[in-house]
């Protein structure tokens, strides 16, 4: 599966653009702040219906225009195509399209184009609390098992409702314990299902991403990722009852699936506080990379592979080494931003990849070289 042709307009800094892609590498390259990362953000609202770096969906719209549209036509095996479409207008719901048919649920959309987006802000994986890393965990099998996704959905409405009567107990000063299990009920058979999928999922991931990191990094650091999870070792009824009296004074729910963390390590000791600059980096990219692999693995086919300013930070065996990873025959389609033409020329000088190289100048892109580098 590949992305052929991307158009899109109004959106960010760009009014129009339309563009003809590689089946294999894309390189765009330019001065910060000129657009470059908003091309993959648009490659990534097809693919999950928002954006990787801005949640609210109308601050993605250009200054002083009513909607933006963004269009990709897809090819895939045996040469078939799809086209997905995304339009929102302002103070009006989100519309998606998959070849002209619309969405009930956005949720519906999300796995059928898998795509794997690596960017310095993946730092916040190591340096941000536990949500952004059980959001990465449950964003990844989201996409490859449709049921934990509908669980996680389930799992978050009773914990609202939860919440809801926490609070409005405390506020009345009275307490429903019926009304409550209600949700108990729901929360612990959702809890349990989420946690399971979740350690399967770690289990499966951890051996690839340390063959990843690895190989960028030359073999000098090991590395370990731990599930952290109050439900490996109580149940989540336990849990619910022993925590009731401090979920009452809270006014919400304080144990859970919706508490887990992951915890990173580089020689036995958290990277976050012992890991450089260039180790961090190395270790998120390492996760992406993984994550690529499993869902090759499970999907049977290639996601498309985003690679965002990952360059900096990194010294010039470590780039080297990431470059031939993507270079191989193991990833499909590849898109890469830089500030640097020669670097990217001099990166690909050694193979005959397909490539077209787009350069980004104030929110135009002009395609400036193509063929095999």
């Amino acid at each position: 599966m590949y992305l052929k042709q991307l158009k899109f307009n109004n959106f960010k800094n760009y009014e129009e653009a339309e563009i003809q892609l590689s089946p294999k590498i894309n390189c765009f390259i330019g001065k910060n702040g000129a657009g470059k990362t908003n091309v993959l953000d648009a490659i990534y609202y097809l693919s999950f219906c928002k954006s990787y770096f801005n949640p609210i969906d109308s601050q993605n719209i250009k200054h002083e225009m009513d909607y933006f549209a963004i269009h990709g036509d897809y090819v895939r095996r045996n040469n078939a195509h799809d086209a997905v479409h995304c339009l929102l207008k302002r103070n009006q719901n989100k519309h998606f399209k998959l070849n002209e048919k619309k969405y009930d649920r956005l949720a519906d959309h999300i796995g059928l184009f898998p795509l794997v987006m690596i960017s310095p802000y993946d730092r916040d994986l190591i340096n941000n609390g536990s949500e952004v890393r059980r959001k990465y965990m449950d964003g990844v099998i989201a996409q490859f098992d449709r049921n934990y996704l509908n669980d996680l959905l389930d799992y978050s409405k009773a914990l609202s409702q939860r919440n809801a009567l926490l609070k409005h107990f405390g506020e009345k000063h009275y307490f429903d314990e019926v009304a409550l299990e209600i949700w108990d009920v729901k929360l612990i058979k959702l809890g349990h299902a989420i946690v399971a999928k979740r350690k399967q999922f770690v289990t499966d991931f951890i051996p690839i991403f340390q063959e990843y990191f690895t190989m960028i990094s030359g073999g000098n650091e090991s590395v370990e990722l731990i599930y952290q999870s109050s439900l490996c070792d109580h149940t989540m009824a336990a849990l619910l009852k022993e925590h009731l009296q401090h979920d009452r004074a809270l006014r919400y729910t304080s144990v859970g699936a919706h508490k887990d963390d992951l915890d990173f390590l580089i020689d036995g000791f958290p990277i976050k506080k012992y890991g450089s600059q260039g180790q961090q980096k190395s270790f998120v990219i390492a996760i992406k990379l993984a994550q690529f692999q499993m869902m090759r693995n499970l999907k049977e086919y290639k996601p498309i592979l985003l690679l965002d300013d990952i360059f900096d930070k990194l010294d010039n065996q470590r780039v080297e080494q990431l470059i031939g990873l993507v270079s191989e025959e193991n990833f499909g389609q590849v898109f890469i931003t830089d500030t640097q033409i020669e670097r990217i020329e001099q990166l690909f000088k050694a193979t005959e990849m397909d490539h077209r190289l787009f350069e980004v100048i104030n929110g135009t892109i002009k395609e400036i070289g193509n063929g095999r580098i």
